[in-house]
């Protein structure tokens, strides 16, 4: 399997406008072909040292297979998620890993 965590920093860093980009994760990025796992939301209120706190709202999708993740990269859901939020985003961390 393979787990794609994705991190946005957003220039809006209201309530508001990260509980819009959970919003859209939501309706854009569920149910592609493959996922086993899927979760979005904000930046948790933990003030310790090991934290890392530079972002807003935190994707985590488990993907079957690399196979399933490349397919989704290019899927039209995806790309249009990317289209209409990209413009909010100061910073955009993505972590891959292989995960059993």
């Amino acid at each position: 399997m393979l787990a794609h965590a994705v991190y946005f920093a957003l220039h809006d860093r209201s309530p508001e406008a990260r509980g819009r980009l959970v919003a859209s994760c939501r309706e854009h990025l569920t149910q592609h072909p493959g996922t086993v796992f899927f979760s979005a939301g904000t930046v948790a209120d933990y003030d310790r040292h090991v934290n890392d706190r530079d972002f807003d709202v935190a994707l985590l999708i488990v993907f079957d297979s690399r196979a399933s993740h490349d397919a989704y990269q290019t899927a039209e859901r995806h790309q249009r998620f990317i289209a209409e939020n990209a413009t909010g985003w100061a910073k955009v961390r993505v972590f891959d890993a292989d995960v059993e």
